[in-house]
């Protein structure tokens, strides 16, 4: 595969890194954000995003085994806390949009595990990676390729 184009305005790259890291910082648990941002990568199939967070996610000290189980999370029986299979629910809900809309059954348990200040900065996580995943699949970024 080969890289349509490498270009990105360094506007939009300071922007969506700003958008990045806020979202990080107030969700305050690094190793669910790299598991979302994986989760949302694996259902966008976007080789770069999930080459690049689970790169992180490992060096933060995930498991490479529920890094492997991860695209079968709601399988993988007690690997995942109920906190991370909310997260990771409302991480599909948003990504994938099936209704149109996310269910109210799928906020509710996020709602449940999440302060609602807690659950904006979620859902900003899972926006941002949905749009970074969009940048580089678009694109064709390889794993480990330039992205600006």
């Amino acid at each position: 595969m080969t890289a349509r184009t490498t270009y990105l305005d360094k506007g939009v790259v300071s922007a969506m890194t700003a958008l990045s890291a806020a979202a990080k910082r107030g969700l305050g648990d690094p190793a669910l954000a790299e598991l979302v941002m994986m989760r949302a990568s694996q259902l966008n199939a976007c080789a770069f995003c999930l080459d690049m967070h689970a790169e992180i996610a490992l060096k933060n000290g995930e498991s490479p085994k529920r890094i492997a189980l991860l695209n079968a999370w709601e399988e993988a029986g007690e690997l995942f806390g109920e906190r991370e299979r909310a997260a990771l629910a409302l991480t599909e809900a948003v990504t994938v949009l099936t209704e149109g809309f996310v269910p109210d059954e799928v906020y509710e348990r996020a709602a449940h595990h999440f302060d609602e200040a807690g659950l904006a900065h979620l859902i900003g996580l899972i926006t941002v990676i949905n749009s970074w995943n969009r940048l580089m699949a678009s694109r064709r970024i390889e794993p480990g390729g330039t992205f600006s």
